[in-house]
């Protein structure tokens, strides 16, 4: 099984790069901190958007364990006995709910939302309880 972010962020971080540039070119005249700004906010935009197209799958699981993605677009390979326990985080604050799935391998805690795994954290969770137990 593998889950990987939905194609849709990608593209929308890329549109937000042109849109920060399109504006400063707009607003910015010879202004040299609009510029720099804009500037930093581009690329930070584009290494993002760069990470999605590197690495679009985060987690994937089989009978052996999971793999996990760590760093820029590093993956880690955790076996099931590595793992310590896996939940789903639900909070809600100023009446917006969110889900995260953690992966605790004791040493790091790997955190995903819906949108890294493009689906429920919950589903996710059930998923790989299954798997654990197969294994």
């Amino acid at each position: 099984m593998q889950w990987r972010i939905k194609p849709v962020l990608p593209v929308t971080k890329l549109m937000g790069a042109v849109a920060v540039v399109v504006l400063a070119a707009a607003f910015g005249g010879r202004d040299p901190i609009r510029w720099g700004i804009a500037v930093v906010a581009a690329a930070a935009l584009l290494v993002w958007a760069l990470r999605d197209l590197l690495a679009p799958v985060r987690l994937a699981a089989d009978p052996t364990g999971v793999t996990v993605v760590a760093g820029f677009a590093r993956r880690r390979h955790l076996p099931w006995a590595a793992i310590e326990r896996v939940r789903v985080d639900q909070r809600t604050h100023r009446g917006l709910r969110s889900e995260m799935l953690e992966l605790d391998a004791g040493d790091a805690i790997y955190v995903f939302s819906a949108n890294d795994l493009g689906a429920l954290p919950e589903e996710v969770a059930a998923v790989l309880a299954d798997l654990r137990v197969a294994s």
